[in-house]
């Protein structure tokens, strides 16, 4: 029997809903489809499943929203790391095409889960990017001009003294906004998400790490589930357990810290209640909690460790951008990995027959993992069609697999990091 771990000292997992009990996998079981890991990705694909009537069950090694969804920034930002232009030079002008046609569903589809299950999960709409330099301005431009090519005009671009009525911050020297874009609590939506698939007949069991995957059927240490299908969806989290994933994603850690309740002071910093992220490779992402405390990411350790300080880390960057708040209380403090793939592109495919798998969403899971969800369950039912562009889109190893993986990409990091810094 396996003891599902806490969840970290977030301030998410302070302020989460009350969660039902759900008790570990004992003895034999049997569903439509087994599912590996109760976050965003495994969580969408059983929710769309079991709405079109497949009997699922969802395994879980501690518990839900445990890993990456329960720990980041809570930003709905669309669009996938690479952008559109990356994915045209790398898989041609089609492929991009029809990438540009998705990359706003994952947030329409959480909120048509918000609002039809009625999750409550503080969701608010409205994304800021930020522009440190005239480069970024040049970006975010560029940025607009593309995603109108694909039909999306959902940016808004604003000089300095219009980020200033959205940010309390002289550090910046414009931005561009999405309206369509917006954040929310999000341990909070995964917890709400599991309640909506029991409450559709399917079975979250927690506490339920897999053992070992053989065909269609899932061995952990209490006992098995029997499958027609199976989808693995353990993400930065599954380890080795499955060695035909284990070399397609790298685990990178980021950082979060919450400041103690502001009150006016919160309302001072972000008028209007838009989350931000800037434009630099090792960005900076904030927002306020619905409490108005200001959550504060950033900060990258490729291999999936923990830095020694996460308050330490991250205080003179948040001092950077609001200097008002130096010497602020930070009541939480917590670390979690997401997935890096070495193309930035998410990869979802089929290793045999009944057996799915996404994962490697690079920093952008809230909106790609479900809408990959969404599109594992259209194959799962029958409708491939999505499925297969994605699972034949061309995927590298990183140079030097984990071993020397994480030492390649801190170097790139280190010289992305100086370009920042020197504003090239």
């Amino acid at each position: 029997m396996s003891t599902p771990a806490p969840y970290p000292p977030s301030y998410y997992a302070a302020s989460a809903n009350p969660a039902r009990p759900r008790p570990p996998l004992h003895g034999e079981a049997e569903a439509d489809i087994g599912i590996v890991g109760a976050g965003y990705s495994g969580l969408s694909a059983a929710l769309h499943l079991a709405e079109r009537g497949h009997s699922v069950a969802v395994i879980e090694g501690n518990r839900v929203g445990w890993g990456a969804s329960g720990r980041n920034g809570g930003q709905i930002v669309n669009g996938l790391n690479a952008g559109l232009d990356k994915i045209a030079r790398q898989f041609g002008d089609e492929r991009a095409a029809f990438v540009g046609g998705l990359v706003q569903e994952g947030g329409r589809i959480i909120r048509r889960i918000v609002a039809d299950y009625g999750i409550p999960c503080d969701l608010k709409d409205g994304n800021l990017f930020t522009a440190y330099t005239p480069k970024h301005m040049a970006e975010f431009e560029a940025k607009q001009r593309l995603w109108r090519t694909y039909g999306m005009d959902d940016h808004e671009m604003l000089d300095a003294g219009q980020v200033k009525r959205h940010v309390a911050s002289d550090v910046y020297a414009g931005g561009m906004i999405d309206r369509t874009g917006g954040h929310l609590h999000p341990l909070n939506l995964a917890l709400g998400e599991a309640e909506a698939l029991e409450d559709l007949g399917g079975q979250v069991y927690e506490g339920t790490p897999l053992v070992r995957q053989e065909g269609t059927t899932l061995h952990v240490p209490g006992g098995t589930l029997r499958c027609k299908a199976v989808v693995l969806c353990g993400n930065a989290y599954l380890g080795d357990t499955v060695p035909a994933l284990t070399r397609r994603v790298m685990p990178v850690s980021t950082q979060m810290v919450t400041t103690a309740v502001l009150g006016e002071r919160a309302d001072a910093l972000l008028p209007t209640d838009i989350c931000v992220e800037d434009a630099r490779y090792i960005l900076d992402y904030f927002r306020l909690s619905a409490d108005r405390r200001l959550i504060f990411g950033g900060g990258t350790v490729y291999g999936g460790t923990d830095p020694a300080d996460v308050r330490a880390k991250l205080r003179p960057a948040l001092e950077r951008v609001f200097p008002q708040l130096e010497g602020v209380a930070l009541d939480y403090a917590w670390s979690g990995n997401f997935a890096l793939s070495f193309t930035r592109v998410p990869q979802m495919g089929r290793l045999e027959d009944g057996v799915y798998f996404a994962h490697g969403y690079s920093g952008h899971g809230v909106t790609g993992s479900h809408l990959f969800g969404r599109i594992l369950a259209d194959a799962i039912h029958g409708d491939v069609s999505e499925f297969d562009v994605f699972a034949d889109m061309r995927w590298l190893p990183f140079p030097g697999g984990r071993t020397f993986g994480p030492l390649y990409s801190t170097m790139g990091s280190w010289w992305y990091g100086l370009r920042d810094r020197l504003g090239v």
